[in-house]
């Protein structure tokens, strides 16, 4: 019988392959919302090192990213805003020379992550063409405009947060969660998910990130 759920944060990052060092870690969130904290919180236990690590922004405060970044976990970055409100320890790291940084527009960063979670290993954009995003990428002219090469995003782990799951751990998100934490499950060899509450079932027509794409769950409570 399929049962992906887990008792303890502990259980969820125990004798998993994918989280070593120098893994690629997809973390979903916008801003603050969707930001899988506990999950975050764990992994930082681990003392894991070099990591290279894809998100919406780089953090704030001292908590969720911000707080994996402090514990000197991340050597390289790859996110669409680095600087946001708080986002006082990356931008230390940054000018210090300790951690690496990729920018990606928001739209291609969420487009090369669901394609790679589809198979798709590279697709073209207009956006970036001509600027210095664009420096070392192919191009091509369709229909008399330019576009940039850009390729997918696969990751070793992805962290996630959810609302509710069933044991099989089919998946749905609470309001703006549902931001990169769906296509960010599709494109990692393990996706790892705290979630609110455990349902008996979701209803298929409910369901956001079907239980094949999800490693293993833990409940974290409402927040």
């Amino acid at each position: 019988m399929i049962d992906k759920r887990v008792s303890t944060l502990a259980d969820m990052v125990a004798d998993c392959p994918d989280l070593r060092d120098g893994a690629i870690v997809l973390i979903g969130g916008f801003g603050d919302a969707g930001v899988p904290e506990k999950l975050i919180e764990t992994i930082c236990e681990l003392g894991l090192r070099n990591l290279t690590v894809v998100s919406n922004n780089a953090g704030s405060g001292d908590y969720g990213l911000a707080s994996l970044l402090k514990a000197g976990c991340v050597g390289k970055m790859v996110c669409s805003f680095p600087r946001s409100a708080g986002s006082i320890i990356f931008e230390e790291l940054y000018a210090a020379g300790k951690i690496e940084l990729e920018i990606v527009p928001q739209g291609t960063l969420a487009e090369r992550i669901r394609a790679g979670g589809a198979g798709i290993p590279a697709f073209y954009t207009a956006t970036g063409f001509g600027t210095p995003l664009a420096q070392g990428k192919e191009t091509r002219e369709f229909d008399g405009r330019h576009y940039v090469m850009e390729r997918a995003i696969r990751a070793d782990v992805a962290l996630i947060h959810a609302r509710t799951a069933d044991r099989w751990g089919n998946l749905t998100y609470p309001k703006t969660a549902r931001n990169f934490n769906p296509i960010m499950a599709m494109a990692a060899a393990t996706t790892l998910a705290e979630v609110r509450r455990f349902v008996d079932n979701v209803a298929p027509e409910e369901v956001v990130t079907p239980g094949i794409f999800v490693t293993r769950m833990v409940e974290i409570g409402e927040r």
